[in-house]
């Protein structure tokens, strides 16, 4: 059973801008996608959503390459909504900068900002904004030392090696209480203990295999705090998911889709084609959560019991290029019926 307060628990939203379809078929442009995505967030913080999440991609099926840009936007449309990215990619950006952006987003959204820093699942950054391959553990190693300095919000000495040094630099503008860091990380212990250190917010993805199966990555999380001194925050996860009325229902609008987007990721990773077979297998024993509101809302509390978390975010739009229509209906429903009635499941132990 959790520790924590359900009501204090925050179930978020995630996208990273993938293009749906319109109702004949055919896909968003990437601007149709980002406007999209602005009126799944607004739908979002009318309901309750406590938190809406958008990755940074640089691929052709993503629309959303610049998340502070895309919060900004979401920001002055909604009130509730914390606004994260999920994940800014470090590694290839400067760290003064993606202060400055999410320091102004926070002004904007009255306090409402995060970031969740990461190294990327994909590279195409790296050749884009001219950092090598080889260079990738050193790059966030470095720009995250400097991050936790920034985020002090005083002036900065640091030197390294991946960028020019600071001499007392000053860096604005402030923000008003500050700004939580979260680090997303798919699996290595390193990592872990890494957010440990800096004493962040550690966000979980899991994106396949029993969520069970994180349980160590939590406990060392924890007992690198204890060691490091700093702050234990409440974890985070976030995990593919899509809600419809029915359990059939939503496994046949997203299937097709689902696997053929997991084909386009695979082709350079190696995967084997997705099967039906396997794809309910992850559904009924793995990370996928879908189906009806009942049916997430029970994966998703045993999900939060299991691992004892204090986040939640449904990654909504990564089960493919479906219409534009469904995945409001998804949102409608996770927002409306789904966050209700985990809570009360959570309620009752």
């Amino acid at each position: 059973m959790t520790t924590l307060d359900p009501a204090a628990i925050q179930f978020g939203l995630d996208t990273f801008g993938d293009l749906p379809r319109h109702e004949d078929g055919t896909l968003f442009t990437h601007a149709e996608a980002i406007r999209a995505t602005l009126e799944e967030a607004v739908l979002a913080d009318s309901i309750g959503v406590d938190a809406f999440t958008v990755g940074e991609h640089h691929r052709p099926d993503y629309a959303i390459s610049s998340p502070p840009t895309m919060l900004a936007g979401i920001a002055t449309a909604t009130k509730h909504l914390k606004l994260a990215s999920g994940v800014t990619v470090l590694s290839s950006d400067d760290p003064v900068r993606v202060f400055e952006q999410f320091a102004t987003l926070d002004a904007l959204s009255n306090g409402r900002a995060e970031i969740i820093l990461g190294r990327g699942s994909f590279t195409e950054s790296f050749p884009l904004f001219g950092y090598k391959l080889e260079d990738y553990n050193r790059l966030f190693e470095e720009k995250i030392n400097l991050w936790a300095e920034l985020v002090k919000e005083e002036p900065v000495t640091w030197s390294g090696e991946t960028r020019p040094a600071l001499d007392n630099a000053d860096v604005f503008p402030k923000t008003e209480n500050g700004l939580t860091t979260w680090v997303g990380v798919g699996g290595s212990p390193e990592s872990v203990v890494r957010t440990a250190r800096y004493g962040f917010g550690l966000m979980l993805a899991i994106i396949g295999g029993a969520p069970v199966r994180f349980k160590p990555f939590i406990d060392l999380y924890k007992q690198a705090t204890e060691q490091f001194g700093t702050t234990a925050h409440p974890v985070g996860v976030h995990s593919p998911g899509f809600v419809a009325d029915t359990d059939e229902e939503a496994k046949d609008l997203i299937f097709e889709e689902y696997a053929a987007a997991q084909h386009r990721i695979g082709i350079t990773r190696g995967w084997p084609r997705l099967t039906r077979g396997r794809f309910e297998s992850e559904i009924n024993h793995g990370a996928l959560t879908v189906g009806s509101p009942e049916t997430v809302a029970r994966k998703i509390a045993d999900t939060v019991r299991t691992l004892d978390l204090g986040r939640y975010d449904m990654v909504y739009s990564t089960v493919g290029q479906i219409p534009h229509a469904a995945r409001m209906r998804s949102v409608e429903l996770y927002g409306t019926k789904v966050v209700p009635m985990v809570r009360e499941m959570l309620a009752e132990g």
